[in-house]
């Protein structure tokens, strides 16, 4: 076989390497391997071992082209700082979600030494600048670039600046002359109802590409940089577009259970009969992402059960349709969160961690999906709805290493499971949607070729697409 018809998709996790060789002549996976990341010594081992390995199956000489996405070493931490919490804050904090990061810290108004302080200690990889709408406000977004200029070079993780357009390129001009890495973007919300997020996504990736997988130092290989083309929720969220123009149907909806977060994709198109709703003053993106950070697997165990307690989802007391009592639930937790390379080996272990992961499924949709309600005013009841109305999502998909190694129907009845019972206290969750299990991990691929390969991307998403059930 021509090797150089085959591209290697590979994803650096923080707990496993997954690699996918695809052909891109005609869209097809040919085959997938996945390798415990090799985090304490250098990752590219953890694909040498994956080369060798696809290299024995395929009969193919491992010398693919390669791209590849990284979660490894905490993935991507961003910093948001603005104007106001409720207006350029919030625009700002929805589109770093967006773009593949964690956001670890939020500022809003002008930065004294204290909070400077307080954002050079929650070590953020690189922080979102935004302040203004066009042609408005511009002394918050001035005097915060000169308050991060002066922390530099210490201090200051690189900058994307993305804020008022009438003084964008003099903050990133402040910026890089006190030696911070800057860049200048498109403003995040340009008027007020209006968030542009593709601009700054696209910065926040080409900065995470060029300085933050290197200072990292995952790895000492130059070809660990060139290969290494976003973060790797960036690149998902990315696929799950793909897929939703391949499926179409409404919406898609990607539910990536982790070992330390849980993450929840979207890709909606806005209802223009919502347009005599009640308006957000930050309006809602149709390509979003969420991220729970205290809905893992591993890391954040005990978490998830306290999470399903306090939203009434589990009883601390009494056993709820043959589940695990919370306490007992909460002691497994713990021996997880412990021991977070525990593997679940008997048939007890597995059903505690379905157990997790469905209560996992529920929170992470409750959180990501918008509310409606009924408010009476001076002209009568009228329905507010705030958030993404995910009912008319056609396809639920299901992600992660659990729902991966299980069996393919305990998979779906995890996802499923997950979703009934979600909704309540007028949560907009998907009401009859299709579902699927990523199996193969196919999304990081399909987001990885889809910028050269598009009609590659296309044929994997609608591989997926087809593999569902009512």
């Amino acid at each position: 076989m021509n090797g150089s018809t085959r591209i290697l998709c590979v994803d650096f996790g923080s707990t496993f390497t997954k690699a996918a060789l695809v052909d891109v002549t005609v869209g097809s996976l040919v085959a997938t391997g996945s390798h415990r990341t090799t985090i304490g010594t250098d990752l590219m081992e953890a694909l040498d071992v994956l080369r060798t390995d696809l290299a024995k199956a395929t009969g193919d000489e491992p010398t693919w082209p390669v791209r590849a996405c990284s979660s490894a070493g905490g993935g991507l931490r961003i910093a948001v700082v603005g104007n106001e919490r409720l207006v350029t804050v919030e625009a700002g904090e929805r589109v770093a979600t967006s773009s593949g990061g964690r956001v670890v810290h939020v500022a809003a108004g002008v930065l004294d030494s204290a909070a400077v302080t307080e954002l050079a200690a929650a070590a953020p990889d690189l922080v979102l600048l935004v302040g203004g709408t066009d042609g408005g406000n511009t002394a918050v977004l001035r005097a915060n670039a000169r308050a991060l200029a002066a922390a530099a070079p210490t201090s200051t993780a690189p900058v994307v600046v993305a804020g008022n357009a009438v003084c964008g390129a003099e903050v990133a001009r402040v910026l890089t002359d006190a030696g911070v890495a800057a860049v200048v973007t498109d403003n995040v919300l340009p008027r007020i109802g209006v968030v542009c997020p593709d601009p700054a996504r696209a910065a926040i990736r080409d900065m995470f590409v060029r300085h933050v997988i290197g200072g990292k130092h995952l790895s000492r290989r130059e070809e660990f940089a060139r290969i290494v083309v976003g973060a790797t929720p960036d690149l998902v969220l990315r696929g799950v577009e793909v897929l939703a123009r391949a499926r179409g149907v409404p919406g898609v909806v990607v539910v990536d259970v982790g070992g330390a977060t849980t993450d929840v994709h979207s890709v909606v198109e806005p209802d223009p009969e919502d347009a005599g709703l009640g308006r957000e003053v930050v309006a809602t993106l149709p390509v979003s992402r969420t991220v729970e950070g205290d809905l893992g697997l591993r890391w954040n165990a005990p978490e998830i059960v306290r999470a399903a307690v306090k939203a009434r989802l589990l009883d601390e007391t009494d056993e709820a349709g043959g589940k695990p009592y919370a306490a007992e639930l909460t002691a497994e937790a713990e021996r997880r969160k412990e021991d977070p390379g525990f593997v679940a080996m008997t048939q007890e272990e597995v059903d505690i961690d379905v157990r997790l992961a469905e209560l996992a499924v529920k929170l992470a949709l409750r959180r990501h999906a918008g509310r409606s309600q009924v408010v009476t005013g001076p002209a009568g009841p009228t329905v507010d709805r705030a958030g993404k109305d995910l009912r008319e999502v056609g396809l639920l998909v299901g992600s992660g290493g659990l729902l991966r190694h299980v069996d393919p129907e305990l998979a779906r009845k995890v996802a499923a499971t997950g979703l009934a019972g979600a909704g309540g206290h007028g949560r907009l969750l998907p009401e009859r949607p299709d579902l699927a299990v990523d199996r193969d991990y196919v999304l990081a691929a399909v987001g990885l070729l889809a910028p050269d390969h598009p009609d590659a991307a296309a044929a994997l998403a609608a591989r997926l697409a087809s593999a569902v059930r009512p």
